[in-house]
């Protein structure tokens, strides 16, 4: 099939190159020119394991392309996706204005039958809106507008799409559901590269779950905020078991066993970041008041996660006291490993409020430097753990990349100035590393040692 992403973000990239790799004609579109240089030169703007390779295979095959021109797209495919931003605005609603803006261009270039679909996480109705601007704007060409929301996890986005658990598409009209169904075909029957396929999956075909436009809308929202409620509400149970004495990731460990729980996002630390749950969680709420219902769980959901940021400052001030001119070292700025996103991320409020109280910052991050140098210039950026443990009197952990899990703790000791480190991610036994002689500050698990050095 010939397919136009509108979009060349994070999902708007990976969604174009993997459905070039399952065999169609897909031509990429962004208005920022710049990114549009860079793809077109084989250069990738995002940081996403695996999807360089596969977008430099697919452009050489000629399946992938990219331009700069709307109009380009609209005239050179019969199905569009939609995969522009939605930020939130300030009073943490959706800012739909680009989704507005991308639907009028398609109406005034479509010279014929266009199906138009939402991929980019909107709020419910949009499909309504989208099917009215489209009239406004253009009454002679047949359109079907879709919702076909996506569940990709930065870090693993390519394996996500291509092995989905299920596939879910809200249609009005069967040739809508069709098409969509066509497309989807080798991904639902598993008919992908064998070093693609994610080993743990069956050998069934994946769901294709079709619904409504405005189900197919509340999906993804409630998807994601069901995701950080587990995440807040573990993190919740872990500052009850600092306060009782009790192991929070024993206390995870026989819940995620029950299947009606499920282990993942079960894991207790400094919270959910990135453009998705933050964001998504914002507009749920905001979407419920529109409609007349206070979603209170959500927002306590929100507060909890807010301040994770600000109890790892405490722990960090419970171990050095003052914190002027100290030297505080911070691995991992990312919101999570395997990815430079660092939209939303703990990191941020962490170094901020960190130079509020006059400390000085070392950081390394495996992907994310760049993009923060831009934010915090005063920062020294090193280039691996052990410069950053150098001379500081404690090392943070932000995000927990395997390289940081893998360290060589002996050797970050003798680094440090003072051997504390205060975990945000949890990723070290709190025993072992009181025999090796840290004051190791974490959350929500018994510390038996002293804090006294």
């Amino acid at each position: 099939m010939n397919i136009t992403i509108i979009g060349t973000g994070y999902v708007g990239l990976v969604t174009g190159t993997c459905f070039a790799e399952i065999g169609n004609q897909v031509l990429c579109v962004d208005n920022d020119k710049y990114k549009i240089d860079m793809l077109q030169n084989n250069r990738i703007p995002i940081y996403e394991p695996g999807l360089e390779k596969l977008v430099h295979k697919n452009t050489s095959q000629k399946r992938l392309r990219f331009t700069s021109s709307v109009k380009e797209g609209v005239n050179s495919s019969e199905i569009i996706f939609i995969c522009v931003g939605t930020p939130p605005r300030k009073d943490g609603e959706a800012d739909l204005s680009s989704v507005e803006k991308v639907c009028q261009q398609i109406a005034r270039f479509a010279k014929s039958y266009k199906l138009v679909v939402e991929k980019s996480t909107v709020p419910v109705q949009t499909g309504i809106w989208i099917k009215q601007t489209f009239k406004m704007c253009n009454t002679h060409v047949g359109l079907d507008v879709a919702s076909n929301p996506e569940f990709l996890r930065e870090g693993s986005a390519i394996i996500d799409f291509l092995n989905p658990d299920r596939i879910v598409i809200g249609v009005e009209t069967e040739r809508a559901e069709n098409i969509l169904r066509e497309l989807y075909q080798p991904i639902i029957y598993r008919k992908i590269d064998p070093s693609l396929q994610n080993p743990s999956s069956n050998s069934e075909p994946v769901p294709f779950i079709v619904t409504d436009i405005q189900s197919a809308e509340l999906i993804k929202h409630a998807c994601n905020s069901f995701l950080a409620t587990k995440i807040s509400f573990i993190n919740a149970i872990a500052d009850l078991c600092e306060k009782v004495g009790a192991d929070v990731e024993k206390v995870a460990q026989a819940m995620g066993l029950d299947k009606r729980i499920g282990k993942h996002f079960l894991k207790a630390g400094l919270g959910f970041g990135g453009f998705c749950f933050p964001k998504d969680l914002q507009a749920f709420i905001k979407i419920a008041e529109k409609f007349g219902y206070d979603f209170a769980l959500l927002k306590e959901v929100e507060r909890i996660n807010n301040q994770r940021p600000l109890l790892l400052i405490e722990k960090i001030k419970q171990a050095l006291w003052i914190l002027k001119d100290k030297t505080i070292g911070i691995l991992g700025l990312s919101f999570k490993p395997n990815t430079d996103d660092i939209r939303f991320a703990p990191s941020l409020e962490v170094i901020k409020r960190l130079q509020e109280e006059g400390a000085k910052i070392k950081a390394y991050d495996p992907a994310a430097m760049e993009k923060i140098k831009k934010l915090f210039p005063s920062v020294s950026y090193e280039n691996n753990p052990y410069e950053v443990a150098k001379g500081s009197d404690a090392l943070i952990i932000l995000t927990d990349w395997d390289e940081f899990k893998n360290l060589n703790l002996k050797k970050i000791k003798s680094l440090l100035i003072r051997p504390i480190i205060v975990d945000g991610r949890n990723i070290f036994d709190p025993n072992e590393m009181n025999k090796l002689g840290f004051l190791y500050k974490c959350f929500g698990r018994n510390v038996t040692s002293s804090d006294f050095l």
